[in-house]
């Protein structure tokens, strides 16, 4: 699953994976394999289910607590993301000193400010409260680019999708895509230098597969020629030579990819000796790697208004906001409906949790839906830090995400057991769950499903459809909560399979599955996101508009009994039909209305995806409307003609 929460991106994957579209290359987890290899680790763990018996008769005392230690923390060689709302961070910001821009970053307001921590490092600050659904501020990134399935579909420019009449291609290049000649020449700055590089690179690749670099190269392209074009004394340039970079403290892991990259980008640019750097303000090999690592460090996903990922983006000013799983703004792309084609794309940073005077704004780099061993893995690998947010080091009961039911059905969850602690109980009765052996293997096994149906997801979504269905229900069985890793993750991606199949032919039945997919995929988002987070608003609204689809073959039975028709569901039925189908639809759009309005920013009335909603709004009044009035007409002729009471 991708958060498409504007988050910043993993580009060490980009680099590795562009021979094929970024796919990672699992072999086929075939589905008798997986009902194989599920027999067995069930038949495995009979032993330990065993011994769980003999501990029953301890239930009463609490399991014990996950070890939270970190190992090989080394606080000199790392940043650290220091949590919100701690005391000893309120005595660090005390202790901070505020940063001259020197000219810098004139979008920031003046309700923000730079402070620099001696432990805390860089950072934003408010100097104002600030609540949620306030727009920070609103800037364009240095640099943008689409990823290369995307270059036919969005204006690689302004990046919005492609209008009615169509996109219109760089006839020299014939790779570039844009909405009109006013787009083309905007842009003709930087891809004139593109353009010439990108025909270069398809006269040299080995197969038409390569033709295209990928985005990072074009990207980091892209960064040099701006360098080049706007001079080393530049804002331009001082604003990216001053984010952040982690050359110093790089983990072997990532020579490979750096090296990797830095042989491409040279290729790509053309150049063919040391001298011919100097003009990109590079004077060595090390300026160089210098470069990468501040690349592959404040790199941003860039996304439709519907947080679909289309490419990537540099914004110097975005890259001052610190980490934290448990954010209090967020970056979006909202394309507001009256915004101009130059002006986009514009990265919105948005309060989703009021922010008081003082304390430092922070943002996710990674997915906050995923458990927090996924969390500190992706940050310990692609930004070199171990972080202690608040929600990394609260130390509760159960989080949602790594939790089950109550195995007596009391309403009440447990922590999922783990290998090194597989006794665990219900928080609300103590019961134990005395089928822990099975859980793991569940999870296991869906871990691994799920890397399978994503690299599958592309190359063979009828597999990848088949792969979700019958891991789902395992895990589901197993006892996980929709808001646990890995069934919130495999929900959404076979909401998103569902949804591909929709869109080339739609039936009842995969309507309504798809429905009920959204629906549970809302409860798990509910139980890790706040309110008005942008995933979240997105989630809803998509529920409504599945809502609001034309049933090809509606279930409901019709009736002249006005008072029934919008309030009472068909029994049999485990989706509802008909006119309470679209009353619900209504009642989840302008739920969705809300939550968009807050995570798009209250500003942009929620940007394109909000205007979307008011729209689909505004039709399914005026269809329930004409639904209403038309029973209304009937009742009242049928009881003229005499065929009802009066």
């Amino acid at each position: 699953m991708l958060e498409a929460k504007a988050l910043k991106c993993r580009i060490f994957r980009l680099v590795f994976h562009d021979r094929d579209q970024y796919v990672c290359s699992y072999t086929l987890l075939h589905l008798t394999n997986i009902r194989m290899s599920f027999s067995n680790l069930q038949s495995a763990r009979k032993a330990k289910e065993s011994k769980l018996k003999s501990c029953v008769g301890a239930a009463a005392s609490p399991s014990s607590k996950q070890d939270d230690r970190e190992v090989g923390t080394n606080p000199q060689a790392m940043e650290i993301a220091r949590p919100q709302g701690n005391p000893a961070v309120n005595a660090e910001v005390e202790n901070s000193k505020p940063v001259s821009l020197s000219g810098l970053h004139k979008d920031l307001p003046s309700t923000l400010e730079v402070r620099q921590g001696k432990d805390t490092g860089r950072g934003l600050y408010a100097r104002d409260r600030l609540v949620v659904g306030s727009i920070l501020f609103a800037t364009r990134p240095h640099v943008s680019v689409l990823s290369t399935p995307q270059l036919e579909s969005y204006c690689s420019y302004c990046c919005s999708a492609a209008p009615s009449q169509g996109l219109k291609r760089c006839t020299r290049c014939r790779k570039i895509w844009y909405c009109n000649a006013t787009c083309q020449n905007a842009d003709w700055a930087e891809h004139k230098h593109e353009c010439s590089a990108l025909q270069r690179w398809q006269a040299n690749a080995p197969s038409p597969d390569l033709s295209i670099p990928s985005d990072a190269i074009r990207c980091l392209g892209r960064i040099l020629w701006g360098i080049q074009r706007t001079g080393l004394d530049s804002i331009w340039t001082r604003e990216f030579s001053g984010m952040q970079s982690h050359r110093s403290s790089l983990p072997p892991s990532a020579f490979e990819s750096h090296t990797h990259l830095a042989h491409s980008v040279v290729r790509y640019l053309g150049i063919s000796s040391p001298a011919e750097l100097a003009p990109f303000g590079l004077a060595s090999a090390g300026d160089l790697v210098d470069l990468i690592s501040r690349f592959t460090t404040n790199t941003f996903t860039l996304t439709s208004p519907s947080l679909t990922p289309v490419g990537i983006c540099i914004s110097p000013t975005m890259a001052l906001v610190n980490h934290s799983c448990e954010p209090n703004v967020v970056m979006v792309f909202p394309h507001t409906p009256n915004a101009l084609s130059s002006q986009e794309p514009l990265m919105h940073l948005i309060v989703i949790r009021e922010i008081s005077p003082g304390d430092q704004v922070f943002v996710s780099y990674v997915d906050t839906s995923v458990p927090r061993d996924l969390r500190q893995k992706e940050l310990k690998e692609t930004y070199n830090f171990v972080c202690h947010c608040s929600l990394c080091i609260r130390q509760t009961e159960v989080d949602p995400r790594t939790a089950m039911s109550c195995p007596k059905s009391c309403g009440g969850i447990c922590p999922l057991p783990t290998e090194e602690n597989d006794v665990t109980q219900c928080v609300k009765c103590k019961a134990v769950v005395t089928s822990a052996g099975a859980v793991l293997d569940a999870v296991r096994v869906g871990n691994e499903g799920l890397q399978k149906a994503i690299s599958l997801q592309v190359k063979d979504p009828a597999k990848a459809k088949q792969l979700t269905s019958n891991l789902i229900p395992i895990i589901t069985s197993a006892g996980l909560t929709p808001s646990a890793h890995p069934l919130l993750a495999m929900t959404r991606l076979h909401l998103e399979l569902l949804l591909s199949a929709i869109a080339t032919s739609i039936s009842q039945d995969v309507l309504d599955e798809a429905i009920r997919t959204s629906a549970k995929y809302n409860e798990g988002l509910s139980n890790v996101l706040p309110y008005g987070h942008p995933v979240r608003a997105i989630a809803v609204a998509e529920l409504g508009k599945l809502l609001a689809v034309d049933e090809p073959s509606p279930r409901h039975i019709s009736s002249l009994d006005e008072s029934t028709q919008f309030t009472q569901p068909a029994q049999s039925q485990s989706t509802p039909s008909g006119p309470t189908r679209l009353k619900l639809a209504l009642e989840t759009l302008i739920r969705a209305r809300e939550e968009l309005n807050i995570a798009f920013g209250k500003g942009t009335g929620g940007g394109l995806a909000g205007k979307e909603v008011r729209e689909g709004i505004v039709r399914l009044e005026s269809e329930i409307g004409q639904w209403t009035r038309g029973i209304r007409n009937a009742i009242e002729d049928a009881r003229a003609a005499g065929k009802i009471a009066k």
